[in-house]
Parts: C-alpha cells; sequence; structure tokens
C-alpha cells in the first residue's frame, strides 16, 4: 500500500457524515458495545478508570464509554472524523494520528482498536509496530482491546455487500464488494445519497490485510501483554476480541 493509498482510505468529509447514518442503519448498537468494551476492561483490571479509543470515528463508542469512565480520548487518522468527534464529545481530548506512530505522553487504563481499523495495517511487521504503540500508552495492568479484520480462514473473497439505510431527510444505498490477492484485500464501496438537494454518488476504497489469530496474539504478546482471544457470539463481537493485559 502506497501512502496515496492510504490517504485516499482516510474517510473524508462527505463519506465521514454517512459513517454514523450507515452503521446504526445496519443495527449496530455504540451504547451496547460500550458495555461490552466495559465489561471486558473491567473484568481484568477493575481499577480503569481511564480509556483511549484509537481510530474513534466519530466518537460513537467514545459517547457511550464515558458513561462508565472518569476520563475518555481518541486518536484518528481523518480530519473530518476527528472534527465530528470532537463536537460529539464536548471537552475529551480527540487527536488526529496514525495508530502506528502516534504518542501522547501519557497512559491509560485501557486502550481498544475497533471496527477493524487494526486491519489498515498492510503486513505483520505495521500489525505488532501499531500494536506496541498501543501498549505503550497502557498503565501496567492495563488493558487493550482489539476488534479485528476478517482472518485469512473466514474471509469470502468477492462478498458483495448491500443496505439501504434512512433517516429523517436522506436515503443511502450502498453496494460493497471486497477482493483478495494474497492476504491483502481491496474493499471498494459505492453510495447512492439522496436527499431533498438531489442525489449524490460517492465512492471509498479501503486497502486492508487479513491476519491470522496467532499474528495477532503473537503481536500482543511481544507488545508486552498477556494476550488472549475472547469470542463472543452476536453485535459487534462476532469474529472475536483479541485482549492484552499489560505486564507490570
Amino acid at each position: 500500500m502506497t501512502t496515496d493509498d492510504r490517504v485516499s482510505a482516510v474517510y473524508d468529509q462527505d463519506v465521514s457524515e454517512l459513517y454514523e447514518l450507515f452503521y446504526a442503519g445496519r443495527g449496530q448498537d455504540f451504547a451496547a458495545d460500550g458495555g461490552i468494551l466495559a465489561e471486558v476492561i473491567l473484568d481484568r483490571y477493575p481499577g480503569a478508570d481511564s480509556v483511549l479509543d484509537v481510530g474513534c470515528g466519530t466518537g460513537s463508542h467514545l459517547q457511550s464509554l464515558a458513561k462508565r469512565f472518569g476520563e475518555v480520548a481518541g486518536v484518528e487518522l481523518s480530519e473530518s472524523m476527528c472534527a465530528l468527534a470532537r463536537a460529539r464529545l464536548g471537552g475529551a481530548p480527540v487527536h488526529q494520528g496514525d495508530m502506528r506512530d502516534f504518542d501522547l505522553g501519557r497512559t491509560f487504563g485501557a486502550v481498544c482498536c475497533l471496527t477493524s481499523t487494526i486491519g489498515y495495517s498492510r503486513d505483520t511487521a505495521e500489525l505488532e509496530g501499531a500494536v506496541r504503540t498501543m501498549a505503550r500508552h497502557l498503565e501496567p495492568g492495563g488493558v487493550l482491546v482489539i476488534d479485528p479484520y476478517w482472518t485469512p480462514g473466514n474471509f469470502l473473497d468477492g462478498h458483495v455487500g448491500h443496505d439501504v439505510v434512512r433517516d429523517e431527510s436522506r436515503t443511502v444505498a450502498r453496494l460493497s464488494t471486497s477482493t483478495r490477492t494474497g492476504t491483502s484485500v481491496r474493499h471498494e464501496a459505492h453510495y447512492l445519497v439522496a436527499d431533498a438537494g438531489g442525489i449524490r454518488h460517492l465512492t471509498h476504497v479501503q486497502p486492508l490485510t487479513l491476519f491470522t489469530h496467532e499474528e495477532y496474539l503473537t503481536a500482543l504478546e511481544h507488545a508486552g501483554c498477556a494476550a488472549e482471544h475472547l469470542r463472543r457470539d452476536g453485535g459487534f463481537v462476532h469474529r472475536g476480541l483479541f485482549v492484552g493485559v499489560r505486564r507490570g
């Protein structure tokens, strides 16, 4: 993946504004997600009272987590996503940065990386670098939670997705397809957005990578964490969560 590929994969203003509508329309419950995350974190580190969400998007998960933890913060690469998250979260800090190399100069009780954001790592070296960066932001005993992308064993090559979602002013139709070359995936989505101003066509292409369970667990171990794959049914955890607890 070239630098240009990375830039084109970042959510721009138009697609950012559709993100939450689309996922909520598909039935994603951000509040329920936050409850699951809080349970996973506090079961392993009852003293956790601060959470950093890496790849926080529009801040919906952080909004839910803020009801359960005393302090929340976000890191997000997309400038337009950062703006939407800041508006949603009020005073909570949202830093523009890359999951592979950000440095906030402090630690948190928990760090999470959700909605398959980790899949933007283009190889195991970048995967391990991103996990190390996140783990460096953990207190001793802190919890790192990764919501993974598909693995080579469960990815459906050529899968076509189709959804129609609505709110009070817009109807959005989305068609997407994912194609695989080795462990690299090209996910291409086309949006038709209809509102009082007419119909617009948006395109968003994302290069992603398939990693095995063993590669996720190894990355966590190499980052100084005790690692596990937590399997749960339903909701946003249908692929399971990779969880690391930072050793003291």
